[in-house]
């Protein structure tokens, strides 16, 4: 349990909140204001409610909102007010829509113009399903020529052990909330997708990222499926068990290219 956290009773199902080691390196850029909404979460037994001190341009309301014959994305883009569960889901979604309003506004754009083209259907199409998944397992990089190529090769030994030194030259930041969510209770698979931040970005920068990201998300990349697979525990740095050798021989995770296509692990 994070220090200073005082769980909820467990009617409430935002206990889990209780549950984040913000003193990990993939929740660090979180923390704030991250902590302090869990905090006014587990006291007012209210995701959306304590989302609201930090809303900006979007509203957090129940997911009871919802009607069930409209689509959620079609509901956010309509009223400007988010459904939102209690969870690590939707918390982290809350936080997303702090940390990067224009990216978030984007995406919705996009999701409700799709659904305004084709409807909603039992198969969403290749760009609901590339904004979905960036949105939910996204994990931004910055990062060197080589070590793009070593990851488009899925050459796991080249990117993350011969050129470990050159990670001090790659900025993270993991995008997606769902896969924030899985890593409350971290384990070795968990697999995001990488969308490559232009060399010219500040990516340090959440401003300027976010800035960036609201005119690079275009339907016709999306379309393409710009993305490629990384085992996030295996970002050297982020977890101890990588500086074994051998960590990055288990094929069922570290997967060489002619295995197939995109995996996500859950």
């Amino acid at each position: 349990m994070a220090r200073g956290l005082t769980p909820a009773p467990s009617t409430f199902a935002g206990v889990v909140l209780a549950d984040i080691d913000w003193a990990q390196p993939w929740f660090a850029p979180w923390q704030h204001p991250g902590e302090h909404v869990a905090q006014d979460a587990l006291r007012l037994h209210s995701v959306a409610q304590a989302l609201n001190h930090i809303a900006r341009d979007v509203q957090f309301v129940a997911q009871s909102e919802l009607p069930a014959t409209q689509a959620y994305e079609d509901f956010i883009f309509q009223q400007g007010r988010v459904p939102t569960r209690d969870g690590l889901h939707d918390f982290f979604n809350g936080l997303c829509w702090h940390r990067f309003p224009q990216t978030k506004r984007r995406l919705n754009l996009l999701q409700a113009a799709e659904i305004a083209r084709q409807g909603v259907g039992a198969t969403r199409g290749p760009v609901r399903d590339a904004l979905t998944l960036f949105d939910e397992n996204a994990v931004l990089l910055q990062l060197p020529d080589a070590l793009w190529q070593a990851l488009q090769a899925r050459d796991w030994r080249s990117l993350l052990v011969d050129q470990r030194a050159q990670w001090q030259h790659v900025h993270i930041v993991l995008f997606g909330h769902a896969l924030l969510e899985k890593l409350v209770t971290p384990y070795v698979s968990i697999t995001g997708h990488v969308y490559r931040i232009a060399p010219n970005v500040d990516a340090r920068s959440d401003a300027a990222l976010d800035d960036w990201l609201s005119t690079d998300l275009q339907p016709e990349k999306l379309a393409t499926k710009p993305f490629e697979p990384l085992p996030v525990l295996g970002v050297p740095g982020w977890w101890s068990a990588n500086e074994a050798p051998g960590f990055y021989d288990n094929t069922q995770v570290f997967r060489p290219k002619n295995r197939g296509a995109i995996a996500s692990h859950s």
